[in-house]
């Protein structure tokens, strides 16, 4: 003797049920994406760590001097003298040093007072 209401009911139940599970294996899915975010982050934190490592190794100013010393001829590497230093005002000009060709339009503007037909705020 079931009713029509009890037929909702076990619709609306079932269709919760169906809609928990699905919600809950979604969330798993996305925990796993993220672990394997993580693991993977750590995979090129690590990386990184070990290139940075090598780094201080190839650049260690002893090994530098070995390499120098082995190919300088074939390099034709020269000790740096004093007189070769210039001052900063014998080095040539710094982009920023240059001539800004906007700013050079913005001063041939008219004053900003001119009247340009424009409604005023």
């Amino acid at each position: 003797m079931l009713r029509t209401i009890d037929f909702i009911i076990i619709g609306v139940m079932a269709a919760a049920a169906v809609l928990t599970f699905h919600v809950k294996y979604r969330a798993e899915e996305q925990l796993a994406e993220i672990k394997r975010l993580e693991a993977e982050i750590r995979l090129e934190e690590d990386t990184i760590d070990l290139l940075r490592a090598d780094w201080s190794l190839l650049v260690q100013p002893g090994r530098l001097q070995e390499l120098v010393d082995a190919h300088r001829e074939e390099l034709g590497l020269e000790i740096t003298e004093p007189h070769q230093m210039v001052l900063p005002e014998e080095l040539p000009a710094r982009v920023q040093d240059l001539p800004d060709p906007v700013r050079d339009m913005i001063a041939d503007m008219p004053d900003p007072e001119t009247v340009t037909g424009s409604v005023a705020q």
